[in-house]
């Protein structure tokens, strides 16, 4: 077991396993939002769409005090220092999850700045987005499938927390030897017979569950709804069905 590993803490109530993904483009929609999810989401993912709005500071500082957890979604990517450090703040502030993107330096640097802390650092596999057209636009001439299975088995030697993972994938990451201690966080998530919008590899909550992801994150289908704590509840009667 790498050194300093934060390891693998599911909740054990369904509901706290969800994440709401807070794609909003202003903090004051963003706080009503997660003002009428207060009662039903412990979670929540902050990301790009908030991280430069006015006022995301003391957003994310009310979140921390009223006792939610955060993942924030930064894709951290660069030279390690920057990434240790970065992390470190992170740690620092009582974030609980973080995503840092790229390689076997990057990844352990990452460990390296949670290390003593309770943030847990995801590495990203292979965004739902995107296929195999994509892939080879990128330079991988193989499936996505053995690029995910190539990732999973670097970041468990990394000392990687967990990983980002689409609902498709998590049956096959659960496989890779040592994957079992690895968190996986499940993204592309949607009710049977609703819209997939750009994820061109998604699921519904019971299967990802079934299959073996430990968190979901569900932005649009909750923060667009006309009642979200309802769309919410739906969703974790949907995990519940198979947890």
């Amino acid at each position: 077991m790498p050194d300093g590993w934060a390891g693998r803490r599911v909740p054990g109530r369904i509901e706290d396993r969800l994440i709401v993904a807070l794609d909003l483009p202003e903090v004051q929609a963003a706080r009503a939002i997660a003002d009428k999810l207060a009662d039903t989401v412990s979670f929540f993912k902050l990301g790009y769409w908030l991280m430069l709005a006015p006022g995301f500071e003391a957003f994310l500082a009310e979140l921390l005090a009223e006792g939610k957890r955060i993942f924030l979604d930064t894709k951290m990517f660069d030279i390690g220092e920057t990434v240790r450090e970065g992390v470190r703040r992170a740690a620092e502030r009582g974030i609980s999850l973080v995503t840092v993107h790229g390689d076997g330096d990057i990844v352990r640097a990452a460990a390296e700045g949670r290390a003593g802390s309770g943030l847990h650092i995801l590495a990203i596999t292979a965004l739902t987005s995107l296929d195999e057209r994509g892939l080879r636009e990128l330079g991988h001439q193989g499936t996505v499938a053995e690029f995910i299975r190539g990732r999973i088995e670097n970041c468990v030697a990394w000392g990687c927390d967990g990983v980002i993972a689409s609902p498709d994938d998590v049956a096959m990451i659960r496989q890779v030897p040592g994957a079992e201690r690895l968190l996986v966080v499940t993204p592309g998530v949607r009710l049977a017979g609703e819209g997939t919008d750009d994820h061109k590899r998604s699921g519904t909550p019971a299967q990802a569950i079934a299959a073996g992801a430990d968190y979901l994150v569900v932005g649009r289908p909750i923060v667009r709804a006309a009642d979200p704590a309802a769309m919410a509840a739906r969703i974790v009667a949907d995990m519940a069905s198979a947890a």
